[in-house]
């Protein structure tokens, strides 16, 4: 059994603890604010560009000529994983679940004959990959320096995706993030970059947008030419704002939890050290009383 000393300084060392994690949950929590209004905002334009993108899709099926960011190369062998996750821990399972849904993916994918290639974003991803595959861990990145995610950084990962694409490296492209919907609600999600896959418009009909009829000056391979690419980047920056909210949620939840589960373990301990004390205390009064009937 553990003396009243060590008693007395697990209670400490928990109280600590349960102030840091109190803390945490407020910094996360003001995070989150930000965080979610820029997750919020890139959703519309995203939304848009790849509703425009793929009415032009559309236009183009069954066409010669269409892009291979559209279309694709014709094969299906080599995949390139894109796993985006925080630079972080302390947030529950937020990394956890979008590593186990690549690497779901990728065992799937080896599985049926193809070649994994594994493009790290975020150094939680790279460690939770890193030991079942890391002869596939082809590209890391990771923006720890990074006060504020911007365009700029999803551009940087887009734009060595499209190289490693004009090089041959791989055929079919997929994103791995999480979607943020609450603080504790976090989708992990897998979006097809390359060949460009997009949402069913037929939801959207009732807004009328299906009724007009679009010109488009220049021909539609142009604009998709100019599009395609910055699509890419634009839905990496997307997955990036998703996964910076997601992570301030997740870690907000954590931290709550965290700080109840330490005052919890304080009502143990502080019960379980008053007891002993009154052992205690009982004790040394009846060796007293026993001493005195003695004399």
């Amino acid at each position: 059994m553990a003396s009243l000393k060590d008693l007395k300084n697990r209670i400490a060392s928990v109280k600590a603890t349960q102030k840091i994690t109190k803390a945490m949950k407020m910094v996360a929590a003001a995070k989150l604010r930000r965080a979610q209004a820029a997750a919020e905002a890139a959703r519309p334009y995203s939304a848009k560009m790849a509703k425009v993108l793929g009415g032009l899709a559309r236009s183009m099926e069954g066409r010669a000529g269409a892009p291979e960011l559209l279309a694709g190369n014709g094969k299906d062998q080599v995949h390139l994983l894109v796993v985006a996750t925080a630079e972080r821990g302390l947030c529950g399972g937020f990394n956890s679940s979008i590593a186990r849904m690549a690497r779901q993916h990728a065992r799937k994918l080896m599985g049926e004959g193809k070649e994994v290639k594994i493009y790290t974003v975020g150094k939680k991803g790279y460690d939770a990959l890193k030991g079942e595959f890391s002869p596939m861990i082809v590209e890391r990145i990771d923006f720890r320096g990074v006060r504020q995610l911007s365009f700029d950084e999803a551009e940087q990962v887009g734009k060595r995706i499209m190289e490693m694409f004009e090089d041959g490296a791989f055929d079919v492209c997929t994103l791995f993030y999480s979607e943020f919907k609450s603080v504790i609600s976090q989708i992990p999600t897998a979006q097809q970059l390359i060949p460009a896959s997009f949402p069913d418009l037929e939801e959207d009909e009732s807004e009328g947008d299906m009724d007009f009829v679009y010109d488009y000056e220049p021909g539609e391979e142009e604009i998709l030419g100019e599009l395609l690419p910055r699509n890419i980047s634009v839905q990496v920056f997307r997955a990036l704002l998703e996964n910076a909210a997601s992570e301030q949620g997740a870690r907000m939840s954590a931290m709550d939890n965290a700080t109840r589960n330490a005052g919890e373990m304080i009502d143990k301990l502080t019960l379980s050290y008053n007891r002993q004390r009154q052992a205690q205390i009982t004790k040394e009064l009846i060796e007293i009383i026993s001493g005195a009937e003695a004399l």
